[in-house]
């Protein structure tokens, strides 16, 4: 597997508080946007982002973003 799966053509918008987490860039988790491991059986790895303030953050959902993590509309031209 080579391209993301697209779980959903928006973003998930999302009220986070300060942390890490693991962004699924492969489209197979079953906790979207976070990575679960499925990713396990591709060559797709999540990417990892720390959050120093709270705030609401639209992780891209598509996993077509030029600014991945993060949504760009991407998901508009789908």
């Amino acid at each position: 597997m080579t391209e993301p799966e697209c779980p959903q053509k928006s973003p998930y918008v999302i009220e986070e508080q300060p942390r890490k987490v693991a962004w699924c860039q492969c489209g197979l988790s079953a906790n979207q946007p976070y990575c679960d491991g499925a990713h396990k059986a591709t060559d797709i790895r999540p990417i990892i982002v720390e959050l120093t303030e709270a705030k609401r953050v639209a992780w891209c959902g598509c996993k077509q973003s030029g600014n991945k993590p993060f949504c760009d509309g991407t998901h508009k031209n789908l």
